[in-house]
């Protein structure tokens, strides 16, 4: 079967002396990896410039940027995507599938642009 190649996207690139070193780099897909939304929210994550991003006002402010291509940010920690009708967060090595626990369902903890 056919493997999507891979590539790392290192912090170091996008940003010239982030807040936040962990995760250095970040495993993802080539069309991922030039995704200048993607790289915006990174910045904002490893900056902790949060200024463009609020608490959400309800879930639809949520999947209104899963729907324009923008990724929320989870718990000032992760940036959320939806792929095939999946949450999932973004790690070092990858997408991985969002658990639904019950922090999830608290709007407190999101932040979206």
């Amino acid at each position: 079967m056919y493997q999507k190649k891979k590539e790392k996207l290192y912090i170091s690139e996008l940003i010239d002396n982030p807040a936040v070193v962990y995760p250095a780099y970040y495993v993802l897909s080539l069309t991922m990896h030039k995704n200048e939304m993607l790289h915006t929210a990174l910045i904002a994550l490893h900056t902790f410039d949060f200024s463009y991003y609020e608490v959400p006002k309800s879930y639809e402010d949520i999947f209104a940027m899963f729907t324009s291509g923008t990724f929320p940010i989870y718990k000032e920690k992760y940036i959320v995507g939806y792929f095939g009708n999946k949450m999932m967060y973004l790690e070092s090595n990858g997408w991985k599938g969002m658990p639904a626990t019950e922090d999830i369902f608290k709007v407190e903890n999101w932040l979206v642009c």
